[in-house]
């Protein structure tokens, strides 16, 4: 029986992007096209089937740096999500960039609330499974910082729930600005022993 049920939620790819070094700057590229692999995008720093272990697995990994499976490969965020974040912070606009964004999605409802083990499948075949929400940080309010000053480190507190996802690649192919993503979703339960 199938587990992973296509939905008729549809999004469109608004900005695709690669972080060459992320200790150099943490700022991502924007780019027309990526390609896809099996390590994750092309030329991106996250790229890689494993990846050193970070705060966010701390309580998993006590130690830094503990050789892990890269289900980070990819950092997805929602048009809406920024635009609310931007709103929050009082600013025109959050760029894509600012947070090194690999992919930005529009028209997704409540990205960074999709289930883990979500599928977001492209028109032109690749095919993206997510992992977790990825939490705001520092990083990105220094950039955003100097960008406005007096509104970048609010940040991680105003970003919180809409900072988007990460995810690794589950099926390669080339993504295009413009290419349409079909949501397709796990079941939905709450694990009972930790509700209440």
């Amino acid at each position: 029986m199938p587990m992973l049920r296509p939905t008729e939620i549809r999004g469109t790819v608004r900005y695709l992007g690669i972080v060459a070094d992320s200790e150099a700057d943490i700022c991502s590229t924007p780019l027309e096209t990526v390609e896809a692999g099996w390590e994750g995008f092309s030329g991106d720093c996250h790229s890689g089937l494993t990846r050193p272990s970070c705060v966010r697995v701390r309580a998993q990994y006590p130690q830094k740096g503990t050789e892990i499976r890269n289900t980070r490969q990819v950092s997805i965020l929602s048009s809406e999500e920024l635009a609310e974040i931007a709103t929050a912070l009082g600013i025109p606009e959050v760029k894509p960039e600012w947070l090194g964004a690999s992919l930005v999605i529009e028209g997704i409802p409540a990205l960074t609330s999709l289930p883990p083990c979500s599928r977001l499948q492209f028109e032109g075949g690749a095919v993206l499974a997510t992992d977790m929400e990825n939490g705001p940080c520092r990083y990105p309010a220094e950039v955003i910082e100097r960008h406005h000053p007096g509104h970048g480190m609010a940040f991680p507190k105003l970003a919180d729930g809409k900072r988007g996802i990460t995810g690794w690649v589950e099926h390669p192919g080339q993504i295009a600005l413009g290419e349409s993503v079909r949501l397709h979703v796990p079941p939905i339960r709450l694990y009972a022993p930790l509700a209440g």
